[in-house]
């Protein structure tokens, strides 16, 4: 997202990390029991989230500077890539994660 849309790397991941985690935890709850292990919480995507909120990082994409109507764009890109991922990724799936990033709103995990 930072090559097409000009966003900083780093912050876009900060912001994203917690909502695709939430996504994919499902799918690989052993590997999200850990985090939540080690983050010293039950809902890891949520720790994450916080701690990042914590440190002073951006909370969303439009705070990036993100444009809404870029989303479809992005998720489309998302879920044309190959790549590895716990869970398939549709260009809905991938909308949903962008949106609520976009957003910045509170994550909720398994």
């Amino acid at each position: 997202m930072g090559g097409t849309f000009g966003l900083p790397h780093v912050e876009t991941h900060t912001v994203v990390l917690p909502y695709a985690f939430a996504f994919n935890a499902p799918a690989v709850p052993e590997a999200a029991a850990a985090v939540g292990r080690a983050l010293g919480a039950g809902d890891a995507p949520a720790a994450l989230q916080e701690l990042a909120g914590r440190l002073g990082a951006p909370r969303s994409l439009a705070e990036l500077g993100l444009k809404e109507a870029d989303l479809a764009v992005a998720a489309g890109q998302v879920a044309g890539q190959p790549y590895a991922n716990p869970r398939p990724v549709s260009v809905d799936d991938a909308l949903g994660v962008l949106r609520a990033a976009y957003e910045g709103g509170s994550v909720r995990g398994g």
